[in-house]
């Protein structure tokens, strides 16, 4: 397969791979600002505009855009993070200058018909109170927000119920003229294409449209809190401990991305085998890594009856203490690196995981590494590789708490129960086990993981 990057007169880089006996082709618009570049009452903007942006343009309805992907049968979506937009659409790969022109439409000339603003800001609004009601997310969210306090990273990518209602469509079509510049852009594609024929219709598009300025991003300043809790039904408690960590750039990623996966990233992780599989405490449990341009942060997290959760809580913290003081063993690093290294392999076998890799490499690291190269990277880390990248977690900075539940795990009493543990742990200190329960288990798959 043969990747090829060209840069355009205005900034906009593309990036094509050449993929000759895929039956698809995928072709997005990697916006490089998202949420974290918004003003406090421009809160979810970035968010508010990838729903605006299939809406319609000068020339097409929002009809007629969907009407013209479904009826070739394909599909087209986006997606908004803290740090950048995705547009992108998967089409038969006879279809991929359709795809093109929709999205260069949407991008360079977005209608922003009042109507259309106020219906897709009911939607948000909907789609916010959608997220409340999810447990299991909302809790990273109370995370960020003790973690990256009065920060936009601290903030969730929809917004508040407040901001979006004081969005105007002006405020919007701003944002849009300001950011939306070449600049800003990575156009990607991976199929059966021309790299040349894929340049010649982007830069079709982008012809006038000037060059503009990237965001300028500021570090969070403020300590992160101890604890965060937020009281909501809920028949379970759920519990985020998260670390400061590397930024996406940090060499010492891939072997963050290791001791994660022994951690919590997968059935074979100590979470996952100590919490659920011996003593059946919990259904979901799991860690992550989430790398910002500047800052990171890792996580662990579960969810278990009110009852469970001090003992929950205190599982995590061990295991956390246990991989900082002894590491991993060569077995565990054996398991995790196979497993990154294949699962990579395994998830770039279609034309919409091609262009999503070369797509966000482009846009986060300026370059574009064979996928051979990427593997390599996952094999070489090393027992001592990991054991570095731990002590520098360990020494970033205290842990932080989210909790999300009853009443009877967010009141004080409860609150200071489980704070004690935490501020004793944050000092290097190990508690005493908690004692084994065993319940049932059942047949699911632990989540989450990261690295690059």
């Amino acid at each position: 397969m043969t990747i090829r990057t060209t840069a355009l007169a205005g900034g906009a880089r593309v990036v094509t791979e050449v993929m000759p006996h895929a039956r698809s082709v995928s072709c997005g618009f990697w916006v490089g600002v998202g949420a974290r570049d918004e003003d406090d009452h421009l809160a979810g903007a970035s968010h508010f505009l990838e729903h605006l942006l299939f809406k319609g343009t000068e020339t097409r309805s929002a009809s007629e855009i969907a009407e013209a992907v479904e009826a070739v049968g394909g599909e087209m979506n986006a997606y908004t993070t803290h740090e950048h937009t995705a547009y992108h659409t998967r089409l038969p790969a006879s279809e991929l200058g359709l795809g093109l022109d929709l999205l260069g439409e949407v991008f360079t000339r977005p209608a922003f018909r009042p109507a259309e603003v106020e219906a897709e800001r009911q939607v948000i609004l909907e789609e916010l109170l959608m997220e409340e009601d999810c447990h299991e997310d909302r809790v990273h969210s109370v995370l960020a927000e003790a973690m990256f306090p009065g920060h936009p990273l601290g903030r969730e990518v929809l917004g508040t119920r407040q901001s979006i209602g004081g969005l105007s469509r002006d405020d919007i079509a701003a944002f849009h003229r300001l950011w939306y510049r070449p600049v800003n852009l990575v156009v990607a594609a991976a199929g059966a294409l021309d790299h040349d024929e894929v340049v010649a219709v982007v830069e079709g598009h982008l012809a006038g449209a000037g060059t503009g300025t990237p965001p300028v991003r500021q570090r969070s300043v403020t300590p992160p809190r101890t604890m965060q809790a937020l009281t909501q039904a809920s028949e379970q408690a759920h519990v985020a401990v998260g670390l400061a960590a590397l930024d996406c750039h940090d060499v010492d990623r891939h072997a963050l991305a290791v001791a994660n996966q022994v951690l919590g990233g997968g059935t074979a992780s100590r979470l996952f085998r100590t919490i659920r599989e011996e003593r059946g405490l919990a259904y979901s449990v799991f860690s992550y890594v989430s790398a910002y341009s500047d800052t990171g942060m890792w996580v662990a997290s579960a969810a278990c009856a009110p009852p469970r959760l001090p003992e929950v809580l205190g599982l995590i913290q061990v295991e956390l203490d246990r991989m900082f003081e002894h590491g991993i063993t060569e077995r565990e690093l054996a398991v995790a690196t196979g497993y990154l290294a294949g699962s990579t392999a395994l998830a770039l076998e279609d034309s919409g995981s091609c262009m999503g890799r070369i797509a966000t490499s482009l846009l986060v690291h300026g370059e574009v590494r064979p996928v051979p190269e990427v593997l390599d990277r996952y094999r070489r880390v090393t027992v001592d590789d990991v054991a570095r990248v731990l002590a520098r977690v360990a020494g970033a900075g205290d842990r932080s708490l989210a909790l999300l539940g009853p009443r009877s795990v967010t009141s004080s009493r409860s609150l200071s129960t489980l704070a004690r543990p935490l501020g004793t742990l944050s000092n290097g200190q190990s508690p005493a086990r908690p004692s084994r329960q065993r319940t049932g288990t059942g047949t699911g798959t632990a989540r989450g993981r990261s690295g690059r």
